[in-house]
């Protein structure tokens, strides 16, 4: 069983809701946390949970939905809170949520993200965008509209993306008591290192300030509950197991699962050891073959195919020389860099595959 700071639960008199607003019709305020592996929603979600229930004398659930547990997998956190003298007597998803936090833009390339946000709603986004371009590309014209520049937040703290968002939400969420979340944030962190403790505690504060809220109108009945299902289940699956798809190996675009930060690859100092390439799960790594003087053939490396790179930085805590180097991501650079691989057919999109030399 979990200890819990006794901080916490002393603190819970002066930190207590006696009511919490708006409610849905069952009297429950519910958020929703669309992330990837790697972000840790789970742990916001878990923590946010925890300071409510116990710092605030809320009553409140938090369960997460995801299927293999590892980086840039999809995965959906909720939470949901009640008055203390309610009970809470549902643990379905969130369907209609008050508030969905997205801790990965390109998250909003699917119209599910945004399923169901209600009237008066709030869309809180991880991005270094303006709620002016988010409005723009999700089409969400009515609602708030709250952008938060998480990673960046996280990077220059050395923390993680989900104590900013944390305190976005804090922020976001009226009647959230942030001396109790902090709190919380403190006693999870620290049993590792005090000075991991801090830097996500500064994370959470800078957080709280540094967003960006655009309020509208209300929309008339909030946005559609849009039901993402498997293409196979237990009704519709071929005999045997039997995997009647192709293969889309060399169609797969992993840049979705990057979580901010990409690799970057200075030609004039690589070596050409391939140790990157040992390393790489993903193949992501362009080769080209070169004739010298003398005729003979040397394999020297080209560039990376951002498509396939996942971010992982393998490559980058590989390289003994340093031509391989971490970097934020921003917008267009992917594409600008990327070197396509040289595979029989040309890539989905259309682009000029890499020719070797």
């Amino acid at each position: 069983m979990e200890q819990v700071n006794p901080a916490v639960t002393e603190g819970l008199a002066a930190n207590a809701v006696t009511e919490i607003s708006p409610t849905d019709e069952d009297g429950l305020f519910e958020i929703c946390m669309e992330s990837i592996g790697g972000l840790g929603a789970h742990l916001a979600g878990k923590m946010l949970a925890e300071a409510a229930v116990l710092g605030m004398g809320l009553n409140g659930a938090h369960f997460s939905s995801y299927g293999s547990e590892k980086k840039g997998s999809p995965i959906k956190s909720f939470v949901r809170l009640c008055a203390q003298n309610q009970e809470l007597r549902t643990s379905a998803q969130v369907e209609r949520p008050f508030v969905i936090a997205v801790f990965h833009e390109t998250i909003l390339n699917s119209a599910a993200a945004l399923s169901g946000l209600r009237s008066g709603g709030t869309l809180i986004v991880n991005t270094p965008a303006s709620p002016t371009e988010i409005r723009e590309w999700t089409g969400l014209q009515t609602d708030t509209v709250v952008c938060i520049d998480a990673t960046g937040i996280a990077l220059e703290e050395g923390s993680r993306v989900n104590t900013a968002m944390l305190g976005a939400l804090t922020q976001v969420v009226s009647f959230l008591n942030t001396d109790a979340v902090r709190a919380v944030v403190s006693q999870t962190f620290h049993s590792k290192k005090p000075a991991v403790a801090l830097a996500n505690l500064k994370t959470f504060d800078r957080a709280r300030t540094e967003l960006v809220i655009d309020s509208r109108a209300p929309s008339t009945a909030g946005r559609e509950v849009i039901s993402v299902d498997p293409a196979w289940g237990y009704l519709n699956a071929p005999l045997g197991g039997a995997i009647i798809n192709p293969a889309n190996t060399v169609e797969k675009n992993l840049s979705g699962s990057r979580t901010g930060i990409i690799p970057v690859f200075e030609g004039s100092k690589c070596v050409h050891c391939a140790l990157c390439d040992l390393v790489c799960s993903d193949n992501c790594l362009v080769w080209d073959i070169k004739v010298d003087d003398g005729g003979q053939w040397l394999t020297r490396l080209a560039g990376i195919d951002y498509q396939y790179c996942k971010g992982c930085m393998a490559c980058v805590d590989s390289c003994p020389t340093g031509a391989m180097r971490e970097e934020r991501e921003t917008p267009g650079f992917a594409d600008e860099h990327r070197v396509p691989l040289n595979f029989k057919s040309r890539p989905v999109d259309g682009s000029k595959i890499h020719e070797p030399s």
